[in-house]
C-alpha cells in the first residue's frame, strides 16, 4: 500500500473535538507545564514494544516500530509525562477511561489529572507510524504529593504480530477512502487495530512489528527499502541497533504479508521477470522467515492471516507457504484468509470494522488450537 509514511515532515495537528492545541491550552485533564517546571521521582514502567533505552530526559526511550505503551502506577491526584522530539501521536488513558489524544504534541512535560486522590494506573500508548525516524518518550514522573507505585504486572500472555500496513493500523479510523497524507496520519491508530482488538480479547501484552508498503520481497510498486525480514532483527529502522528481545516469548505470532509484494505489476527493471519468479521468491523467503522465528520461539503458534485482494493471488500465495512450513515439519501453525472486508479506511485499507472481522478470524484460530497459552 502507499508509503506514505516516507516523508521527513508530517502535518501538525491534533485531534478529536476536545483537544484543539495541547501546546496552547488544557485540555481533558492533561496541560502542558512550563519548560522549567520541577521533575519528579520516575514511575517504574511496563514497556511493550521494541524500545530503546538509557537516553537522557526527554530522549530516555527511543522507538520507531508501530504499537508502543507505556504503563505506570501512582498513588495522588496527578501523574506527569514527558514527551520528546519527534511526529507522534498518543493516547492517555487513567484506569482504563476513554483514552485522550495527543497528535503531535510539542516536546514537553505535560500534567495528567487522576479523578481523585487514590491509586492509579496510566497508560500511553503510540499509536501513529513513524518510518521517518524514531520518536522520543521521557517517561512518566510523580510531582508533589504524588507517589510513585511499582510497575503494572507483565501479563503472563503475550502476541507479536508482524506485517504491514494493515497490521499497523493505516488510516483504519477514517470515514473515507479519499484522505490526504494529514488524514493518514491523523486516522492511524494501531491500538484500535488487530493487535488492540486481539490484545483486550486476551489480555495480553504485545508488540507490532510492521512497516506500511513494505512486504517479504518486494515493497509496494518496487520501491526500494528494506523489507519487513530484513528490518525485523532491528530495534529502529536505521538497521545499525540490534533489538533487544532476550525475555520475549509470545506463546502467539501472528504474521500478514504479501499485500505489498502482489498488488502493484512489476517493472521491467525489478529482478524478478515473471510472476512465477515473484511468487518462487516470496514462498521460499516467507518460509524461511518463519523457520527463523520458530528457532527463537520454539513454543509459539503461528497464524498467518491473508485477504483476497488482487484477485486471491495473495492468499493463495500465503496457503502455499503454509503448505511448505507443514511439509517441513512445522505443527503449531494456522492459516487464515480473510474475507467480506469492506477496505474502507484511508486508501482502500481495513477500517476499525474490518479490524474487528480480522481480529475475530485470528481469534477463532487461536481458540481452536488446545494449549496455545500453556495451561
Amino acid at each position: 500500500m502507499p508509503p506514505f509514511f516516507l516523508r521527513s515532515t508530517l502535518p501538525i495537528m491534533i485531534t478529536l473535538s476536545a483537544i484543539a492545541s495541547a501546546q496552547e491550552r488544557p485540555t481533558a485533564g492533561i496541560r502542558r507545564l512550563s519548560d522549567d517546571s520541577v521533575a519528579g521521582r520516575a514511575l517504574p514502567l511496563q514497556i511493550g514494544g521494541r524500545v530503546v533505552t538509557g537516553g537522557e530526559g526527554a530522549s530516555r526511550y527511543r522507538r520507531q516500530w508501530p504499537g508502543s505503551y507505556f504503563e505506570g502506577a501512582f498513588r495522588g491526584e496527578a501523574v506527569d509525562l514527558v514527551i520528546g522530539p519527534g511526529d507522534v501521536s498518543l493516547r492517555v488513558a487513567v484506569d482504563g477511561a476513554a483514552p485522550v489524544a495527543l497528535v503531535h504534541p510539542a516536546p514537553g512535560r505535560y500534567r495528567v489529572a487522576a479523578p481523585s486522590a487514590g491509586q492509579h494506573r496510566i497508560r500511553v500508548d503510540v499509536v501513529s507510524e513513524s518510518q521517518a525516524g524514531p520518536t522520543t518518550f521521557g517517561g512518566l514522573y510523580a510531582p508533589a504529593g504524588t507517589m510513585p507505585l511499582p510497575a503494572p504486572a507483565t501479563p503472563r500472555r503475550a502476541i507479536e504480530f508482524i506485517g504491514d500496513s494493515h497490521t499497523v493500523g493505516y488510516g483504519n479510523t477514517s470515514t473515507s477512502r479519499d484522505c490526504s497524507e494529514q488524514q493518514v496520519w491523523e486516522t492511524t491508530d494501531t491500538s484500535q487495530g488487530i493487535a488492540g482488538h486481539l490484545s483486550r480479547r486476551y489480555g495480553t501484552a504485545y508488540r507490532v512489528n510492521a512497516i506500511s508498503g513494505r512486504g517479504i520481497v518486494r515493497n509496494y510498486g518496487g520501491f526500494a527499502a528494506p523489507t519487513v525480514p530484513d528490518a525485523y532483527p532491528y530495534a529502529l529502522f536505521d538497521g545499525k541497533a540490534p533489538a533487544v528481545d532476550a525475555g520475549w516469548q509470545p506463546q502467539v505470532i501472528v504474521i500478514a504479508l504479501g499485500t505489498n509484494d502482489f498488488t502493484t505489476p512489476l517493472k521491467p527493471e525489478e529482478r524478478w521477470k515473471t510472476r512465477d519468479a515473484l511468487h518462487a521468491d516470496y514462498e521460499a523467503r516467507y518460509v524461511r522467515f518463519v523457520q527463523d522465528l520458530r528457532r527463537r520461539n520454539p513454543r509459539a503458534f503461528f497464524v498467518l492471516w491473508a485477504t483476497d485482494l488482487a484477485e486471491g493471488e495473495i492468499a493463495r500465495e500465503v496457503a502455499k507457504v503454509g503448505d511448505r512450513l507443514r511439509e517441513s515439519g512445522e505443527t503449531r501453525l494456522a492459516v487464515v484468509p480473510v474475507t467480506g472486508l469492506s477496505f474502507g479506511g484511508c486508501h482502500f485499507h481495513p477500517n476499525v470494522a474490518d479490524d474487528a472481522k480480522i481480529a475475530d478470524a485470528i481469534g477463532k484460530a487461536i481458540d481452536g488450537r488446545k494449549g496455545v497459552w500453556g495451561r
